[in-house]
């Protein structure tokens, strides 16, 4: 009978053993976990705030008035060197319109006509 407990005392410390090597196997996995699911949180909110960003942006240019943006490509490609052709086809204004900016663009910025015409 005492080699019975014996054997049964050696099984039970094996058993505690193997728990307790179970249980620090658990916590760092728990740690590990906790841990990517900080960092995925602050992913997340890092996200959020770009979308946030990006629909106030989005919300700004829809509030515009649509000419406007149609007169700032406009302007932006006459100072490319856009000629009034591609101004009336690329941007949609009617082509008394392209040719004041192109005058305008002309008279305000002599140097740059004059390099572009030689």
């Amino acid at each position: 009978m005492f080699v019975f407990i014996i054997i049964l005392y050696i099984k039970q410390k094996r058993t505690d053993k193997s728990a307790q090597l179970l249980a620090v196997a658990l916590r760092k996995e728990i740690q590990l976990m906790s841990s990517t699911t900080i960092g995925m949180g602050k992913r997340i909110v890092e996200v959020e705030t770009k979308l946030e960003q990006s629909l106030e942006r989005q919300f700004e240019l829809e509030q515009r008035d649509p000419d406007e943006v149609v007169y700032s490509q406009a302007s932006r490609l006459v100072e490319m060197g856009a000629n009034v052709d591609d101004l009336v086809q690329s941007c949609g204004i009617g082509r008394p319109e392209a040719e004041l900016m192109a005058l305008m663009h002309k008279e305000l910025n002599p140097k740059k006509s004059l390099k572009n015409t030689r």
